[in-house]
């Protein structure tokens, strides 16, 4: 409270108390005690009153204790009951519980982790995926400004996700790893990686990588060949070492049968081996009888032509090859599809060039077009020019019918920068994604596409699309969700398919450990997105002859069901609509795989590594009778008090409101007892 506060309380003091000495007691020149009382009264009334018009701030302070927490997160994947290690990671998880000192120590949280991360009090063991590194990030963004040592109950296996043993640079919390097995080194033999293209080309022969080795000290002969059905396609044999215990084959294989063809690579068990199951491998080639070569145009250098040929060919089915206009010219017979970057004055014989090829295309538009040149080679849309450049936000639009879109969280995407001013289509177009300026929605394309008799286009009204695929890197760690929706966008382009009110996305065949999921979206008949439909899917297992039906769940834009659970083998289905007559139908592979059977043993190298580089201590299991007493006498665990400093006005102390109340009720009172009234 500052000086002038005081002088003002002070003089408040000084004019309450002469008022109420002036009414009681100068005035009615009487020295009673009830005339005292009664000017104490008024004294009391008038003082607070000007108190709360003066409203002195007091500073409040609060002592707390804060505990250190403790996490506990526990590995919930399948190689820990493969391992036989899940009776022994539940009953520590319940020792934890229950153990008074510890929750006297500390805030106790517990989590599990396999693919993703949850809170839990259970555990099943069933995830088929293991990713340390996304558990250290969350608990990062949670726990990096507090005191939190971590205890991470796990074999060390992963599967998915960075490398979590370096994970300390960014989770700067101690970990104590909890080592789920042990260390006994078994005889086995194992294709250690398998690496194929998902697609190859009729006719063509596609290369197989395979990666095999083998644990143990003893020389090892075995067998490594790779079937299909009843053929054998490829085998040769296999000798281990001591100094040489892993070993490289290169072949190739040949693609004769369009369609989805299925493999088997085996290693032969040797004798006495534990674990067989990491002896085979299933995969998987569509071969495809025809490649999608796409024409990137441009008379300019920009990072954008970069980001497409990259998204483009992340899908092995399709080649972008960048061009200049005039080279186009002499090779356009090679290409399936155009995309015309920023033209100017000389796109003058590509678009005829295209005209003459029936050519679908791609066009896309910025800072460098000539739009007096472009409005001239077509006629299916015009720029108002106005010298100017304006960026432009993209929003998707929901109703978008012609194929399926994934909403990637457009509206979080960097701008796009092209001419200012109105883009009229003279044909019908629908559009993919409006413009938005400062958060305002236009009516206006940003991205569409259309259709003029058997020919199809897009138009892209922006430049710098690179920075859409760089932002889609930063939201997922991953490139896939961009370069997805631009194959989409690709395929609708380079195909003759119908619009349809039901649309179905899917892929030939699955790994065993991936996400099974099946999209699809629905219109009415005038085709706007219709998110009240109910849609179902039929798989029938084509070995079993069984048939199990899924719903479909609305997700933003899109249904989606996921077939995760489902066994391996071939599926067809029917994807249909609730009193509707319109269905689709396809088929689709699972391919058997269990990543988690993979391992022996616990990874105890990394995570005692990863002990050592956040200042933990690693235990095994079997002993960790220790860990709780070093966690209880560790003094950087301790309870710590803080104290918390609150400014507080005295028109919030309710208190002094009652007091003016009781004084001028009293006052009353007494006044009309003694007839003063």
């Amino acid at each position: 409270m500052n000086t002038e506060t005081i002088l003002y309380i002070i003089l408040a003091g000084i004019i309450a108390l002469s008022l109420a000495l002036f009414q009681y007691i100068y005035k009615s020149k009487k020295r009673t005690k009830v005339y005292m009382f009664l000017a104490f009264l008024r004294f009391v009334t008038i003082f607070s009153v000007l108190l709360l018009l003066i409203n002195p701030k007091f500073d409040k302070t609060t002592y707390f204790n804060e505990k250190p927490n403790l996490i506990v997160a526990v590995d919930n994947s399948e190689s820990v009951s493969y391992l036989k290690q899940d009776e022994k990671a539940k009953q520590l998880l319940a020792e934890l519980k229950s153990n008074k000192e510890l929750n006297e120590r500390f805030n106790l949280e517990f989590y599990r982790f396999g693919k993703d991360v949850e809170t839990t009090d259970s555990l099943s063991f069933n995830e088929k995926q293991t990713n340390p590194s996304l558990l250290l990030d969350r608990l990062s963004q949670v726990y990096g400004n507090t005191t939190s040592p971590t205890l991470l109950i796990s074999d060390g296996n992963q599967t998915y996700g960075n490398d979590y043993e370096f994970y300390t640079n960014r989770y700067k919390q101690p970990i104590y790893p909890v080592i789920l097995g042990d260390t006994t080194q078994y005889m086995d033999v194992k294709i250690q990686q398998l690496n194929v293209n998902k697609y190859a080309y009729l006719k063509n022969k596609f290369p197989v990588e395979v990666i095999v080795v083998s644990n143990g000290a003893s020389n090892i002969s075995t067998q490594f060949k790779i079937t299909s059905g009843s053929a054998t396609l490829f085998s040769q044999n296999i000798n281990f070492t001591k100094a040489n215990s892993s070993q490289i084959i290169n072949l190739t294989l040949p693609a004769n049968r369009v369609g989805v063809n299925s493999y088997k690579a085996e290693l032969v068990a040797i004798e006495n081996e534990k674990n067989t199951v990491n002896n085979i491998k299933n995969f998987a080639v569509e071969v495809i009888d025809q490649k999608t070569n796409v024409a990137i145009i441009s008379d300019i250098l920009h990072p954008d032509l970069g980001a497409l040929k990259k998204s483009i060919e992340s899908n092995e089915q399709r080649q972008a090859t960048i061009l200049k206009p005039n080279e186009f010219i002499s090779q356009s017979n090679d290409f399936q599809l155009a995309i015309l970057y920023q033209p100017n004055n000389n796109f003058k014989l590509v678009y005829d060039e295209i005209e003459k090829l029936k050519l679908n295309k791609f066009v896309i538009v910025g800072t460098k077009t000539t739009w007096t040149s472009l409005n001239s080679f077509q006629s299916f849309y015009t720029q108002t020019i106005t010298n100017q450049t304006e960026e432009f936000q993209p929003v998707l639009n929901p109703n978008y019918s012609t194929f399926i879109i994934d909403n990637l969280d457009f509206s979080n995407f960097p701008p796009l920068k092209s001419e200012f001013g109105e883009t009229r289509f003279s044909v019908p177009n629908e559009a993919i994604l409006y413009k938005t300026i400062n958060g305002l929605q236009l009516r206006e394309s940003l991205l569409t596409t259309f259709e003029v008799g058997n020919m199809r286009e897009a138009f892209l009204n922006g430049e710098g699309i690179w920075r859409w695929r760089a932002q889609s890197y930063l939201d997922n760690k991953s490139f896939t969700n961009f370069d997805n929706f631009m194959g989409k966008l690709v395929q609708y382009l380079s195909s003759i398919q119908k619009k349809t009110r039901l649309n179905v996305n899917y892929e030939s065949f699955y790994n065993g450990n991936d996400d099974v999921k099946v999209t699809a979206q629905y219109f009415n008949k005038n085709y706007e997105f219709d998110a009240t439909a109910t849609l179902n899917i039929t798989l029938k297992n084509k070995d079993t002859e069984e048939s199990r039906t899924f719903p479909f769940i609305l997700k933003n834009t899109n249904y989606e069901v996921d077939l995760s659970g489902l066994p391996a083998g071939d599926y067809s289905f029917t994807a249909s609509v609730a009193n509707e007559n319109i269905s689709k139908s396809g088929e689709l592979k699972i391919l058997d795989y269990n990543v988690e059977q993979q391992f022996l043993n616990a990874n105890v190298t990394k995570l005692k590594s990863l002990a050592t580089n956040s200042n933990g201590a690693s235990y095994f299991i079997a002993d960790t009778k220790s860990l709780v007493d070093n966690l209880l006498k560790d003094e950087r665990f301790v309870t710590i008090q803080k104290s918390s400093k609150n400014v507080v006005p005295l028109i919030n102390w309710k208190f002094l409101l009652a007091i003016i109340a009781l004084s001028l009720s009293a006052e009353w009172f007494i006044r009309k007892y003694n007839g003063l009234i």
